[in-house]
């Protein structure tokens, strides 16, 4: 098993728009073959020193994966990942993909 840390960048104030896309496409990604877990998730305030400031404007996703192949086939350009591509790309500012296994 892989587990990915996507962070995607936006745009100022276009936080709730891009969420309202990736929230129609999750049950799609989450059917994928290999697809063990696919969350977005927001920054909080939490008040734990080691922590940076809460982005606004970035919305990371943690991911779990059966095998490298898997995510390799998630980002091959599958139908409504290209959909999703093409909705959100006036939205985003930047990704970058941080992939693990375990140590």
């Amino acid at each position: 098993m892989i587990r990915v840390i996507a962070t995607i960048t936006l745009k100022p104030g276009c936080r709730e728009r891009f969420l309202a896309h990736l929230r129609r496409n999750l049950p799609n990604v989450k059917a994928e073959p290999g697809c063990l877990d696919y969350t977005p998730m927001l920054d909080i305030a939490s008040g734990l020193p080691p922590q940076i400031p809460p982005r606004p404007d970035v919305v990371t996703i943690v991911e779990a994966w059966e095998s490298l192949e898997a995510l390799k086939l998630h980002l091959s350009g599958l139908p409504h990942m290209v959909a999703y591509k093409a909705a959100t790309q006036e939205l985003v500012a930047g990704v970058s993909l941080q992939v693990l296994a375990p140590a």
